[in-house]
């Protein structure tokens, strides 16, 4: 797999001379994507002709944004051979330890510094672009270049998304060790290049899920929300339905379904729906849940992007609780399960392409 998906914006455009110098320097890191890099300049251009104070602080942003990306570019890249000061560590190395890692709780201290660093890059890009988004709206561009920077805010957040899911996957010993490995890679490149082509094509599939999702009205103590949500699903993405299809069977699939949708844990829908169950009630609605657990919990979720990574946190920090504790519920979130998927997919499809090409090849020299 290679970074050649992406682009780096050349930032150079933004400063004057005296600064070019020290503009060149190669981060390794996507500061901007070749789109985003045409929204930004869209932005300057409108900035420029009715704005021209907020263009400075935009600017500003910008240059603060490539300073930090030419500070992580520092340290040692992720991709080559290194020598640090206790040894050497080379691509090969830090996967092994990835998947050979059997620490449990947070493992930030035990991620390379250069990991660390560019996901705060990447919290400020994001934080960077949320604000263009608004700033856009205030000077009035046009409203496919609003969505297009909404998107790509978006895109950011899945970005953050795909680091944890990688992490919990890669210590799946279900998995095939090759899978593992596939994942393994795809956070170094991540890591290396705060960009990801797999999440780049993933993240609108479960952004529309997600979409769908808070569009639903479940009652609480069925699964009548669940089949309107497979209904949706067939009409989503041939991806996501073939996931439908092929694994909702699975009972931590399904469990992690029912987490999703209902926007509670495992522990408080087991609960509910005993309790319902119990009283002869068939269902309740959302502004009733918490009456009915008797604490204050959020049902009701917006389209907004912090909304969904806040719920998938709150489901993965559970999901791992259960996983290491070996407790019933899903051990998984319907991320883990849908991008471990598409990449298993992903990965089955190069291996055939790969055995056609030496076939074609074999049968080319058999000819001549």
């Amino acid at each position: 797999m290679t970074n050649n998906n992406f682009t780096s914006v050349d930032i150079t455009e933004f400063f004057d001379e005296k600064e070019q110098a020290e503009d060149l320097i190669d981060t390794g890191i996507v500061v901007f994507t070749e789109e985003q890099k045409q929204l930004v300049k869209q932005l300057r251009e409108k900035l420029s002709e009715v704005d021209k104070e907020h263009l400075e602080l935009f600017n500003k942003r910008v240059e603060d944004l490539k300073k930090l990306a030419s500070a992580i570019a520092a340290f040692p890249s992720l991709l080559e051979r290194t020598e640090l000061t206790v040894g050497s560590r080379t691509p090969q190395s830090l996967i092994d330890s990835l998947i050979n890692s059997t620490r449990e709780g947070d493992t930030t201290l035990q991620l390379p510094s250069k990991a660390t660093l560019g996901k705060g890059f990447l919290v400020a890009k994001l934080h960077t672009f949320s604000s263009i988004e608004k700033l856009s709206k205030e000077v009035n561009m046009d409203s496919k270049s609003i969505k297009s920077i909404h998107d790509e805010t978006v895109s950011m957040m899945f970005l953050l998304l795909a680091e944890d899911v990688y992490l919990n996957l890669i210590r799946d010993t279900t998995l095939s060790m090759d899978s593992r490995r596939q994942l393994a890679l795809s956070l170094l490149l991540l890591w290396e290049h705060r960009a990801d082509q797999n999440i780049s094509d993933i993240a609108p599939v479960l952004q529309s899920v997600w979409t769908a999702r808070t569009r639903l009205a479940p009652a609480f103590g069925t699964m009548m929300g669940t089949s309107e949500l497979i209904m949706i699903s067939f009409q989503l993405d041939e991806q996501w339905s073939d996931f439908i299809k092929t694994k909702l069977a699975d009972a931590d699939v399904n469990m992690a379904m029912e987490e999703f949708l209902f926007g509670i844990s495992y522990e408080q829908i087991t609960k509910l729906k005993n309790m319902l169950r119990e009283q002869g009630i068939a269902a309740i609605g959302r502004d009733e849940v918490s009456t009915f657990l008797g604490t204050d919990v959020k049902v009701n979720m917006t389209e907004d992007y912090r909304d969904f990574y806040q719920q998938y946190t709150l489901r993965r920090d559970n999901a791992r609780a259960r996983r290491r504790l070996n407790i019933a519920g899903p051990h998984k979130t319907i991320e883990d399960h849908f991008i471990s998927y598409v990449m298993e997919k992903n990965r089955e499809k190069q291996i055939k392409d790969s055995y056609k090409t030496k076939e074609n090849a074999q049968k080319s020299i058999t000819v001549s």
